[in-house]
């Protein structure tokens, strides 16, 4: 049986090719239509149900994917544009606590995901080969990360939540 927590396996880094290159741009392209279509019909219940026993409910993982895309998106544009920034962590365990994501209607992070998608798409695609060598530090991991890295990384989030709300859907016959 495969770990809950990691319904298409942790993220394993990949080698810079041009094929990998538009996978991961589709995946950042086209997530929000993935998260939209993976909470279709669910009802209030349903959005309130953990994707696994101890984990966040479908509702903290669409806003989740929001808050931390958003997250991204910053980071990719220190990247590009300061030399070797530091990026500032954030608590997101405790972020999926919060009021906006208890009170605020997935539809919400949803639209917001289709918006900062669009803009980080446009971001990604102007990229140079070269760029994705820039490098941010997280201090949180002590390292400097590639851009190219974190493409991947972001590419992988978005498959794995959507993932964990339509393996839930499976389990529970919805």
């Amino acid at each position: 049986m495969r770990d809950p927590r990691y319904p298409i396996g942790r993220y394993t880094p990949q080698a810079f090719t041009d094929t990998q290159l538009q996978e991961w741009l589709a995946d950042i392209r086209f997530l929000p239509n993935a998260l939209e279509a993976a909470i279709a019909g669910l009802d209030a219940q349903q959005l309130d149900t953990p994707y696994r026993e101890g984990g966040w409910t479908v509702n903290q993982l669409v806003h989740h994917v929001a808050d931390s895309h958003m997250q991204a998106y910053t980071r990719f544009k220190l990247g590009l544009t300061e030399d070797n920034p530091v990026i500032k962590p954030y608590e997101e365990g405790l972020w999926a606590e919060m009021s906006d994501t208890r009170e605020v209607p997935v539809n919400i992070s949803i639209t917001l995901l289709y918006a900062l998608h669009t803009r980080w798409s446009s971001v990604l695609s102007a990229i140079t080969i070269a760029e994705y060598d820039r490098t941010v530090v997280h201090p949180e991991h002590g390292k400097e990360m590639t851009l190219w890295f974190l493409l991947g990384m972001y590419a992988w989030h978005g498959r794995h939540h959507v993932a964990h709300i339509t393996q839930l859907r499976e389990r529970m016959q919805w």
